[in-house]
């Protein structure tokens, strides 16, 4: 945790300074932005490891910095709702948000949450040779070759790559159309439901391998590679 920045964009300055209390408290580096705007330039300048932001901001509205966030980085992001604002969670997940607090919310709490996601987010043991390894199970893409329990198991090109894009965002919710368009392409015009076939498969090859991971649905929304903590 030593040294982690973590990017507060919100348009209420006391709320902001609060955070920057208690984040400093826990040894947080952080940085403020108050619109929108700033927000996302405040984040490709200082790289911070976690963005909390607001939803209702002015010049860009959080779901928009989130957005442009998605599109070039998976940094975790907590969004802040106020109470009484509608806070579509399919939304948030669709957007890639990790998660949200409803504001007035216990500054302990929000700590808490952070802390959380950021455990969550740390990337599996991935080496730079396209190869991910967790318990009993080893996806790699240099020789396209999936290994359970040690022992290599049959799996066409598109059941790899889907499963090491997932693995290599361990507890991130996907929906079908991000998955189509992150393994299959932009240029894919197939139906999403060729990603429930896949994982279907997947699952028969995985089942009983480890309790410490799982390739879970996410009812409404999407896939995600489950990671214990």
């Amino acid at each position: 945790m030593a040294n982690e920045k973590i990017l507060i964009a919100d348009d209420d300055k006391n709320i902001c300074e609060l955070l920057r209390l208690y984040l400093a408290k826990e040894g947080y580096t952080t940085c403020i932005a108050n619109d929108g705007e700033a927000a996302f330039a405040a984040f490709e300048k200082e790289k911070p490891n976690l963005v909390l932001l607001d939803i209702m901001m002015p010049k860009m509205d959080g779901w928009e910095v989130c957005r442009k966030i998605r599109a070039v980085d998976n940094t975790p992001v907590i969004m802040l709702t106020a109470k009484g604002e509608t806070f579509d969670k399919v939304l948030g997940l669709e957007l890639g948000a990790d998660d949200y607090v409803v504001k007035p919310f216990d500054s302990k709490e929000v700590v808490a949450r952070i802390k959380a996601v950021l455990r969550r987010c740390v990337p599996a043991q991935a080496a730079p040779d396209g190869v991910i390894s967790y318990d009993n199970l080893s996806v790699d893409l240099t020789r396209y070759e999936l290994k359970v329990k040690g022992n290599v198991v049959d799996a066409p090109p598109k059941e790899l790559e889907l499963l090491y894009y997932l693995a290599s965002h361990p507890n991130r919710v996907f929906t079908r159309d991000q998955l189509l368009d992150e393994v299959w392409g932009f240029e894919y015009y197939g139906d999403s439901r060729t990603i429930d076939v896949h994982v279907k498969r997947l699952r028969e090859k995985l089942e009983g391998t480890s309790d410490q991971w799982s390739l879970k649905t996410v009812w409404g929304v999407g896939y995600k590679f489950e990671v214990k903590e």
